[in-house]
Formats: C-alpha cells, sequence, structure tokens
C-alpha cells in the first residue's frame, strides 16, 4: 500500500512539473499566427493565403487622381462607346500635345501642330503669332515640369466624346523685343500655370487622335 502511495505521488510531481514547463512561454518559441475566416479555408486546402489589403481611402492624393470625380459619369459613358479608350494612355497623349503645342506657339511654328487643333484654335494661335511680329516681340518660354494632368470634365454628346483636361505646370516665361533684350519675364523665376484644355473626338470614327478644340486658364 505504501509503495503504491509513492509511486502515485512520484506520477502527480512528474505532472506537476511537465506542466510547468509546457504551460509556460519562454519568449523564445514561435508565435502561432490566427487565421482570419477567409485565410482558414486557403489553409485547409494547403493554398498560401491571398494578401488582402487594408481599405484605403478612394482620393490619397490629388496627384494620383486620373480624374475628377465629378468626371466620372462622363468617364465611364465614353469607356462604354468606345472600350478601347484608355484613360491613362489619352493622359499621356494629352500630356505631349501640351508640350508640343505651346512650344509651337510660343516660337510662331505652328503647321507642326494644324492637325492637332481644330481651325477655331489655329486661327486664334495665328492672330497671337501674327500680333507678336508686328511688334517685334519674341517669346523665350521654356516648359520646366509638368506637375498634374487629371481630365477635370468629361461629357459623351452622342458618339462625341469632350474631355476636358488640367494641366498643372512650372513655366519660365521671357518676352524679348527686336535687339533681343528682355522686356517681360525671368528664366530663373518659373510660375506656376492651371491650364484647361478641351480635346473632341469621334468614338465612332475610326482615327484614334483627339482633337484640341479650346483653351483656357483656370481661376
Amino acid at each position: 500500500m505504501a509503495v503504491i502511495v509513492i509511486l502515485a505521488l512520484v506520477a502527480l510531481f512528474i505532472g506537476l512539473r511537465l506542466y510547468s514547463v509546457l504551460g509556460e512561454r519562454t519568449g523564445h518559441e514561435q508565435q502561432q499566427p490566427i487565421l482570419k475566416p477567409a485565410e482558414t479555408e486557403a489553409a485547409t486546402l494547403g493554398r498560401r493565403p491571398a494578401q488582402v489589403p487594408a481599405p484605403q481611402p478612394a482620393v490619397q492624393d490629388p496627384a494620383d487622381l486620373a480624374y475628377l470625380p465629378t468626371a466620372g459619369p462622363g468617364v465611364r459613358a465614353i469607356l462604354a462607346a468606345d472600350p478601347t479608350f484608355d484613360v491613362g494612355g489619352f493622359l499621356e497623349g494629352a500630356k505631349a500635345a501640351y508640350r508640343l503645342i505651346l512650344e509651337a506657339f510660343w516660337k510662331g511654328d505652328l503647321d507642326t501642330v494644324r492637325s492637332h487643333v481644330d481651325a477655331h484654335v489655329y486661327e486664334t494661335f495665328s492672330e497671337a503669332v501674327e500680333q507678336r511680329k508686328s511688334e517685334g516681340l519674341t517669346l523665350d518660354n521654356r516648359l520646366v515640369g509638368i506637375d498634374q494632368v487629371v481630365i477635370a470634365e468629361a461629357n459623351l454628346e452622342r458618339s462625341v466624346a469632350l474631355l476636358t483636361v488640367r494641366f498643372e505646370a512650372d513655366i519660365a516665361a521671357v518676352t524679348r523685343n527686336s535687339a533681343g533684350e528682355v522686356v517681360a519675364g525671368s528664366l530663373s523665376d518659373a510660375v506656376q500655370t492651371r491650364d484647361l484644355w478641351t480635346f473632341r473626338r469621334d468614338t465612332a470614327s475610326r482615327d484614334p487622335n483627339w482633337l484640341l478644340i479650346e483653351t483656357d486658364e483656370e481661376e
């Protein structure tokens, strides 16, 4: 009887020692991850659980926008009319057109951009160039950089798409007289400008090019 009691005490002592070791965290063991419901199923099937990003605000930074929220319905209407329309590609093209047309206007060489603008815009540009020449003035402007390009307005009128793009750019503007002297502006002091340019394209046409139909400055 005494032997049984002694064995029982020994078993109890060993059991308490095991519990004290296994039931404690030493701070060095690897934590078992807590699986979320979506991850539990994937883990059960032997697949790596998908990384689910945390919800992000719709707009983090205006510079990251492709179009303003108010232009959203119009952009979607254009996409419905022309599934090949690509917002990012359009904005890259608009940025290139902005630089090309501005530099041509400043140089007074509008022949290179005639196919990119409608008749009214071309006539307006031509009149401004001729006015400068009659006054003996030349522009020595430089497009320092384009900070932002965003679709500010979008509309679809039947099959005709109209997109107004807002350009935020830094421009160093200098006006020289016939002697080459600076009469206005400075190349060392760029001015930030906000221009609104409207482009048009018939989505029913096979011609993928957009035409500049209006220019304005944002107030």
